[in-house]
């Protein structure tokens, strides 16, 4: 039997001389310092607070904005469902919002730490909420569970990938016992990429982001170049970009890194107001970093493939992702090495096939006699 990629004996060049992983070092302005996450806030510009809310995981908060909208506020963001956070809303809400009602809640996108409050909100505040279609719909599908046993296709997926069934499981069971499933917001106001929102004296348009999340809303008002970045620009970390047992040929890594660019063509100097990490400016040097980031990966992945020949999505995680720390981050890892993988298959760099193990394996297309292998990606993004 071949040994696990993990061993020291099977690990291929590319692993032992695995190339550091690029670090966040984008010449970055962080013009204010963050708020405590105790229901202080930071005034980033005239009727626009800066909140956060605490999470009991190793990215230890979020980030939520609250707009002076008239005679109220309009909210961006909630928080996970804790009582933690429902405690800070109680007290924002009572000291300092000068005594002004909650009336509008924007979900940048579906994620229970974005949007785990909603239905909480809503009912405590009498809010409206406003979010994409897709990621409304996206909410109503994270409120449950997954299925036990999981659907034939998804465990199929996992198989596939490289998985046995006792990891698949072990993955599945701990998001199960998940302590932050939201309730279900009952109803919604559609956002669209290009509408026009108005929030006090503010015009805001919706910048529509895909890839992290389906519909994922940014807000950016020209007028004062600020931008309300949900999850789709964050200063120091990546966001998860995933392949999903529910769309197994997506590619998803395109439409984030197609997002990325439209979000370069906004000014150089926006204020970027992100949900996790510091307020900043430098939004075309992040956003060049993060093109970076993710040519590196598929750079590794071709290397790999080169040096080692065929493996399954399962192998190629482990040397993507070598530093895991439970069965969420396998979850991550596992959909984030698929959706590289997807993208380098639909740029013609690595073509699949089903073994007779029923496992995906991945391989670099085969050269014309004569011909020499390149996978130089320096042309791929300007």
């Amino acid at each position: 039997m071949a040994e696990s990629p993990t061993s020291p004996a099977a690990a291929p060049a590319a692993e032992r001389a695995r190339p550091e992983r690029l670090r966040a070092s984008a010449d970055l302005a962080y013009p204010f310092e963050p708020p405590t996450p105790d229901g202080a806030v930071v005034e980033v510009a005239p009727g626009i607070l800066w909140a956060r809310m605490p999470m009991p995981m190793a990215l230890d908060h979020i980030n939520v904005y609250l707009l002076r909208d008239g005679d109220g506020w309009t909210v961006v963001d909630t928080g996970l469902n804790l009582p933690a956070s429902r405690e800070l809303w109680e007290q924002i809400a009572a000291t300092r919002l000068d005594g002004l009602p909650i009336r509008r809640l924007v979900c940048t996108h579906s994620h229970h730490d974005h949007a785990g409050l909603a239905a909480w909100i809503m009912e405590r505040f009498d809010a409206e909420l406003f979010m994409s279609y897709g990621e409304y719909f996206m909410l109503r599908h994270y409120a449950a569970p997954p299925p036990d046993p999981l659907p034939a296709l998804h465990q199929s997926f996992y198989l596939r990938a490289g998985q046995d069934a006792e990891q698949i499981e072990h993955m599945f069971s701990s998001l199960r016992r998940n302590a932050f499933a939201p309730p279900v917001p009952q109803s919604y106001r559609r956002l669209r990429d290009g509408d026009r929102l108005t929030i006090g004296a503010r015009q805001w348009q919706v910048v529509v982001g895909e890839g992290h999340s389906p519909e994922h809303v940014c807000l950016y008002n020209a007028s004062e170049r600020i931008l309300l970045a949900g999850d789709q620009l964050l200063p120091r970390i990546t966001s998860n970009v995933l392949v999903m047992p529910f769309e197994p040929e997506g590619n998803p890594l395109q439409l984030w890194l197609a997002s990325l660019d439209r979000l370069n063509a906004l000014a150089e100097d926006t204020l970027v107001l992100p949900s996790h990490q510091g307020v900043f400016r430098g939004l075309h040097a992040r956003v060049q970093e993060l093109h970076a980031h993710h040519h590196q990966q598929f750079d590794l992945l071709l290397r790999t493939l080169d040096e080692r020949g065929p493996a399954t999505a399962w192998e190629l995680m482990q040397i993507q992702f070598p530093k895991r720390r439970g069965p969420m981050d396998d979850l991550m890892a596992m959909g984030e090495a698929i959706a590289h993988l997807s993208w380098l298959r639909h740029q013609g760099l690595v073509r699949r096939w089903l073994d007779d193990d029923g496992r995906h394996r991945f391989e670099r297309p085969r050269q014309a006699p004569g011909a020499v292998a390149t996978h130089d990606l320096s042309e791929t993004h300007e």
